[in-house]
């Protein structure tokens, strides 16, 4: 049974855990101050997170989600987006962002099937947030392709 709580303030940030989705450390650490960490939990080990932060008026972003390489293709990142959409509809938004590479073809996949639409590329975002390259599914990442999800 999966658990998916806030990260309470004394607990330990996953970081093994967000840089799977995020290979820059110092940009985790920026965005995890400024946000809501939250882990999925089965058994007592935590198997998942997200974070999400408000950024304007009325919309929030999932900055970065994860999970565990021996828990994907489980649902669990549904179940994690499903909460952050719960937890930004809580917390009064009327938009929710989340953006990944253009490269990341499996959560563009994933993120639509949420309700998510795309709504913007920006175009070289990895090649000016980045020192490394960026490789997936054999696609060099150099998009940001960002998707919204308005609430009624």
């Amino acid at each position: 049974m999966i658990n998916i709580r806030k990260l309470e303030e004394n607990e330990k940030l996953p970081i093994n855990l967000l840089i799977l989705a995020d290979p820059s450390e110092e940009m985790i650490l920026d965005y995890t101050s400024r946000g809501l960490c939250h882990i999925a939990e089965v058994n007592g080990e935590i198997i998942g997170a997200y974070v999400l932060i408000k950024t304007r008026p009325k919309t929030m972003e999932i900055v970065n989600i994860a999970v565990d390489e021996s828990y994907q293709g489980r649902g669990i990142g549904k179940s994690l987006i499903l909460h952050a959409i719960e937890q930004a509809k809580e917390s009064g938004a009327k938009t929710l962002e989340i953006g990944t590479g253009n490269s990341s073809i499996g959560q563009l996949a994933l993120y639509q099937k949420c309700g998510f639409r795309i709504s913007v590329i920006d175009k070289d975002f990895f090649v000016r947030h980045y020192n490394e390259k960026i490789i997936e599914n054999g696609i060099n990442c150099v998009d940001m392709i960002r998707l919204s999800k308005d609430f009624d």
